[in-house]
């Protein structure tokens, strides 16, 4: 497995990965795949590629593409301001827990540190066993509603 730069051809990708990244409680079925057309969705992967923020690092095990970590400025669910690019991430269920969203979520903290950015937001369910993750690469909870988090890392 090696973590490379998401190919224009595989932009398509995209919106599979989002699909992927909702999180599903126990116990509960998950949505209907139409979910990602949602506007409030469609911002995570509609025109990918043409934000000054827009960047992706793909996990890649021998040619097939398992994991995506994306961000954009966008106004989502952890948007915090118009500067501070938001995380995406998801891998598909057969390659989670084995540390590949940590090493995809340090890659992309090293690369928008790279790219001057001050800080990255994401927003996170509070019953997702991701929050973990994300307080061991540095993000920290900033706000916070009902049923998620909204989490930033200064870089």
């Amino acid at each position: 497995m090696r973590l490379r730069e998401l190919r224009k051809n595989e932009i398509d990708l995209l919106p599979d990965f989002l699909y992927e990244a909702i999180f599903i409680p126990e116990g509960v079925d998950p949505p209907a795949r139409e979910i990602i057309e949602l506007p409030e969705l469609k911002i995570y992967y509609e025109d990918f590629g043409t934000g000054k923020a827009d960047y992706c690092i793909v996990a890649d095990d021998n040619g097939k593409v398992i994991g995506a970590v994306w961000t954009r400025i966008m106004n989502d669910y952890g948007h915090v301001d118009d500067d501070t690019p938001s995380f995406a991430i998801s891998l598909y269920k057969e390659y989670r827990g084995q540390g590949i969203g940590t090493q995809m979520m340090k890659e992309m903290i090293a690369l928008l540190r790279e790219k001057g950015y001050a800080r990255a937001s994401l927003a996170v369910q509070k019953a997702n066993y991701a929050v973990r993750m994300y307080k061991a690469v540095g993000f920290e909870t900033v706000d916070e509603n009902d049923e998620e988090y909204i989490m930033v890392c200064e870089l």
